[in-house]
């Protein structure tokens, strides 16, 4: 392995240069793990939950704390129910996200599916041109070949 810093070689993955000190991954070890679908999904309704609450708890703040009042600017009723409306679709974004990892779950219990069985080729016909299926192209010309 080269370093990519100052070009010395002989150097080993995960470790630092000898030459310069800059330290050297191994690309070849992948950096994390695949992602399941459940924790994708475990994800998603962490994030909709914290959505839910920050969007319900700025709407309740600019209500009570600057609502209601002769002097208050109309853009305040309407980002009040702009986060009201974000949390109402994060709600269904977490409804959503439940019955997928329902249905998740349902899957992984339900017995394991039938394999296909194994094609049989013995008896296949290969396919065959039909007579005027293609038509001869070296005495015609062609439109897009003639000018104009």
């Amino acid at each position: 392995m080269f370093c990519p810093k100052c070009g010395k070689s002989d150097q080993a993955p995960e470790a630092f240069c000898r030459g310069c000190g800059t330290y050297l991954p191994d690309l070849n070890k992948p950096v994390k793990g695949p992602v399941t679908p459940q924790q994708h999904v475990t994800a998603n309704i962490v994030l909709s939950s914290m959505s839910i609450v920050a969007g319900i708890t700025m709407a309740i703040l600019l209500w009570s704390i600057l609502g209601f009042r002769p002097e208050t600017h109309p853009l305040i009723y309407v980002a009040a129910g702009l986060f009201m409306a974000m949390a109402m679709w994060h709600v269904q974004t977490l409804w959503r996200s439940i019955l997928l990892r329902k249905q998740i779950k349902l899957v992984k219990r339900s017995p394991v599916i039938e394999q296909l069985p194994e094609p049989n080729f013995e008896n296949v016909v290969p396919a065959s041109v039909v007579e005027r299926t293609t038509r001869d192209l070296t005495g015609t010309k062609h439109s897009s070949s003639q000018t104009k």
